[in-house]
């Protein structure tokens, strides 16, 4: 990733047992068991989970976990997407090098076998609402259940680049899970070689060859269908849906990216109608491209004089205050790390949703948002990494 859910989990019912998409954030530390090489620039990482940890490793396809390391002597977090279906005992990303991006850099060049490192438990909401996919726990008891509750579903996902992480997990499970789902992917990279896990989309083609297609598109390489070939504009865009997705036969939509294309297939879908309903999608960006990360523990000192605002939370059960001065522009989760470090978050861009938490009292604003459902919003709740407080105090919940 990064990746940002914006859809959330349904819940349960019928004693159905799965991971919720909003639980406590914790970080326990894993053993890295495996690294295999994707391409040149990317890597499968391979965590393992002990058995006393396996209930808090439960995951859903789609949902990412966050990954932190000490490196050159600072803490520095990432979040990337869990690319293999349920499993007991392992959670496996990918994790694709950056320019200059220092966690991805190290990871595909200095982490190895035996490593450990500390490992968020499961997060996110970039899940199925046609079809329930099943957690590792329960890999028969939902399918089976949901096989009839979406007959003959259509899904379509449109990827770039590392975006392919979280699809990788969704389409093999909805695709084991229903012997009459479809599924469409669209996936963009610049070359052939940059493609990942091209083993694996060969597998599934293989696997289903009437159920699942992938339509590559290239933008550095030149296909032998001109559609196929450079960047997805919006023309291109148009015509990919006239021509190769039959955008009225659709159930389901899962967009993964950066936040161009993502926008630009929102947009696309929204003008032909399409419910926003059944449109998820994530960002492996940290917000708009013209916006730095949220501030995540920058240095800050109350103003003597006393122009400040006073910042309340709520955490696991206990409540601390922290004073903000009002010309500092600081946000909740930067005054609240400050006097207490375990306050939960992964990007600190308004992309992944870790750091929610639910306004008590006060005004504030919102700058981002690529976390929170609508119905989220209106309830109360927040991003702290992109809330401010506007008036004399505010006051919230991380554990609502």
């Amino acid at each position: 990733m990064s990746n940002a859910p914006t859809a959330q989990t349904p819940a349960p019912t019928d004693g159905d047992a799965v991971p919720s998409g909003r639980r406590r954030a914790t970080f326990n530390r894993l053993p890295v068991t495996g690294v295999r090489k994707l391409t040149q620039e990317s890597v499968e990482v391979t965590f393992g989970v002990p058995t006393d940890l396996v209930e808090d490793y439960d995951y859903l396809p789609g949902q990412y976990v966050a990954l932190r390391a000490e490196i050159d002597g600072r803490e520095v977090r990432r979040s990337y997407s869990i690319c293999a279906e349920p499993r007991p005992g392992e959670i496996r990303v990918a994790i694709k090098k950056d320019m200059g991006g220092t966690f991805s850099t190290w990871a595909n060049e200095q982490l190895t076998v035996g490593d450990e490192l500390e490992v968020m438990n499961p997060q996110g909401a970039f899940t199925s609402k046609s079809t329930r996919l099943t957690s590792m726990n329960h890999p028969e008891q939902v399918a089976r259940q949901e096989v009839s509750k979406a007959p003959n579903a259509h899904v379509v996902a449109v990827a770039a680049g590392s975006g392919i992480t979280p699809i990788m997990a969704i389409a093999r499970s909805l695709l084991a899970a229903s012997p009459s789902t479809t599924f469409d992917l669209v996936y963009a990279n610049r070359s052939a070689m940059d493609v990942m896990f091209a083993e694996e989309l060969g597998d599934l083609k293989d696997k289903y060859p009437a159920r699942f297609a992938v339509h590559h598109v290239l933008s550095r390489e030149q296909r032998i269908s001109p559609l196929m070939s450079g960047r997805i504009d919006p023309e291109k865009l148009e015509e990919l849906l006239d021509r190769v997705i039959q955008v009225d036969t659709v159930d389901e939509w899962f967009l993964c990216g950066p936040f161009e294309l993502v926008q630009l297939c929102r947009d696309a879908l929204g003008e032909r109608k399409v419910s926003e309903d059944s449109v998820r999608f994530e960002l492996f960006t940290t917000g708009r491209p013209e916006k730095p990360a949220g501030q995540s523990g920058r240095e800050v000192k109350a103003d003597p004089a006393g122009k400040n605002f006073q910042i309340t939370f709520t955490l696991d059960g206990n409540t601390g205050t922290v004073d903000t001065p009002q010309d500092a522009q600081e946000t909740v989760l930067n005054a609240a790390l400050r006097v207490r470090p375990d306050v939960p978050f992964a990007c600190a861009g308004g992309v992944c949703g870790t750091c929610r938490a639910k306004v008590v009292r006060g005004d504030f604003t919102m700058e981002e948002n690529f976390a929170l459902e609508k119905d989220e919003v209106e309830a109360g709740y927040v991003l702290t990494c992109q809330t401010r407080p506007t008036g004399d105090g505010l006051e919230v919940d991380y554990d609502a």
